[in-house]
């Protein structure tokens, strides 16, 4: 087996999407599945009365509204490769499911829009990227608008995001004036004709930019400047190095506009060729390589109701070594139980269909019947726990208010589903019968308000409270412990796992409280719990 599993490791690229809102990340995700074969229509992301919603949005409140809001996951095949691709949320107030999503990937890449640049949404995600050392490969999006000039909007990157840039290809103007681009990496011209967006589009061969054909193409002064720009990148721009590319110290840059399918197949072409296939992955008490025949694998997202006639949840499962086959039995860590895996899916945005068997990279859907928590592990034999994938303390707070008070079940139930899927969190005050939400971006209450709503049918609203930070509180120390409860009662929380939280006023009371309780730890993530 061991000779198959190699074959199907190298043929797997398991990788995110990052960007700030409006960059066109969900149009790129579109465009990359229509060259995969995966749809046949890309939709339009802002045609809002357009029926059709784009493939990755599959939750009422993204279609409304034209944002992603969850991650989805899709697989599809291109030239040989098996594609895994996870789009992360792009919205300003996105949650922490964004970060752990960056968690289960082996590279990613990241869109900018070529006229606003570097915004704040991509320095957040790139923090993440750069915990875990994430290659990255950055699209240069929106060249048929005008915008920064490629060598500005490069320095930005460099300057904002600490990574060296490295184009593969250039933008041969841009706005009314965008011609096309040119592919340094395979010495290929693309030209650009607005309103044809064709599959499969092929480059005009050049074996020198002093053909004189490249003037009839491109005209004399396109031309001009272009062979200008090659020359003064020949000798300034920093050579592709590939093993830079891989410790994530440098990001090859492709332009193009994805609404126009323009400049995408050449990236996508870049990418299955230079992306990293699974790699080792680490784990509490050692490294666990993908090419091991026991099979491993954790839960880095949970998700209720992805099909509402069901009621269903799905656990979304990174395998990290070994092969998986259905009606296996596997080890579930935490619960010290044996499982069988009976009924795994793959996704294509909202279509799922039943896997057979899969391999290191590839994410499978597992039905959850409340047994499965985000950071789980599977494995066949030996116990293992993969680490980075945190629970954040939420920056903001806000008090559930129910509408009909005999909705009180489904509150509770709807409340524990989605604290669970780790879009909110939620916490009840030692005194009181209050719920608390916390979430890292404020978008998540509302989010929380309209599924409430649509699935299962509670009516709330939400008000503001005087929280300012949250903080898991432990010790080592059973009996401090016991007296920090008891003296604190008003200020203490349980979570939705019971965990012990600390909920304060403001920066300066939590400060006071650490101050004043050196032997208790007030912990920023639940991962050290």
């Amino acid at each position: 087996m061991s000779k198959q599993l190699n074959k199907e490791i190298a043929k797997r690229r398991t990788f995110g999407i990052i960007s700030h809102p409006d960059a066109g990340k969900t149009t790129l995700t579109e465009k990359l599945l229509l060259f995969g074969g995966a749809i046949n229509m890309a939709g339009a992301v802002k045609s809002r009365k357009v029926e059709r919603h784009a493939t990755s949005d599959w939750m009422a409140i993204e279609q409304e509204r034209g944002i992603s809001v969850t991650t989805s996951v899709m697989k599809f095949t291109y030239k040989d490769f098996e594609v895994n691709l996870l789009d992360t949320p792009g919205h300003q107030d996105f949650s922490e499911d964004t970060y752990r999503v960056l968690t289960a990937v082996d590279s990613a890449i990241m869109v900018i829009d070529n006229a606003k640049g570097v915004e704040g949404q991509t320095e957040k995600l790139m923090e993440v990227c750069r915990m875990r050392n994430t290659p990255i490969i950055t699209f240069i999006n929106k060249l048929d608008r005008e915008g920064m000039s490629p060598l500005d909007i490069m320095g930005e990157i460099e300057e904002k995001l600490q990574i060296e840039c490295t184009p593969l290809s250039w933008p041969i103007g841009m706005g009314k004036r965008f011609k096309g681009v040119y592919n340094l990496f395979h010495k290929t011209l693309h030209l650009f004709t607005p309103g044809q967006a064709l599959l499969n589009q092929t480059g005009v061969l050049i074996k020198n930019l002093d053909d004189p054909e490249v003037d009839t193409l491109l005209g004399t002064q396109a031309t001009a400047e272009l062979r200008e720009d090659i020359e003064l990148l020949e000798g300034a721009a920093n050579p592709f190095e590939y093993n830079h590319y891989l410790n994530a110290s440098q990001t090859p840059v492709f332009f193009g506009s994805a609404i126009n399918n323009f400049g995408v197949q050449e990236m996508l072409d870049a990418f299955v060729e230079m992306a990293p296939s699974p790699g080792v992955r680490q784990a509490v008490t050692r490294e666990i390589d993908p090419k091991e025949e026991a099979f491993s694998g954790f839960v880095f997202k949970i998700q209720a109701n992805m099909n509402p006639a069901h009621r269903d949840r799905i656990a979304f499962f990174r395998i990290c070594s070994g092969k998986f086959t259905r009606g296996m039995k596997v080890r579930h860590h935490r619960l010290g139980k044996d499982i069988t895996l009976s009924n795994a899916t793959i996704f294509m945005a909202q279509e799922r269909e039943n896997v057979e068997e899969a391999w290191p990279g590839d994410i499978i859907g597992l039905h959850n019947h409340g047994t499965i928590k985000i950071g789980d592990t599977f494995t066949q034999k030996e116990e293992i726990k993969f680490t980075g994938i945190p629970n954040f303390a939420p920056e903001h707070f806000r008090r559930v208010l129910l509408k009909n008070p005999l909705k009180m079940k489904q509150l509770q139930k709807g409340l524990l589903q989605l604290a669970e899927e780790g879009a909110i969190q939620v916490f009840r005050p030692l005194i009181g019968a209050d719920y608390i939400m916390g979430a890292v971006g404020v978008l998540q209450f509302e989010v929380t308000m309209a599924r409430l709503k649509n699935e299962y049918g509670v009516d709330a609203v939400y008000e503001g409270v005087n929280y300012h930070a949250a903080r898991w509180v432990h010790s080592d120390d059973k009996k401090t412990m016991e007296e920090f409860e008891q003296k604190n009662q008003v200020s203490l929380a349980r979570d939705s796992e019971g965990f012990l939280t600390h909920l304060a006023e403001s920066e300066w009371m939590l400060n006071f409280f650490m101050e004043k309780w050196p032997a208790i730890f007030f912990e920023k993530t639940r991962e050290n719990l």
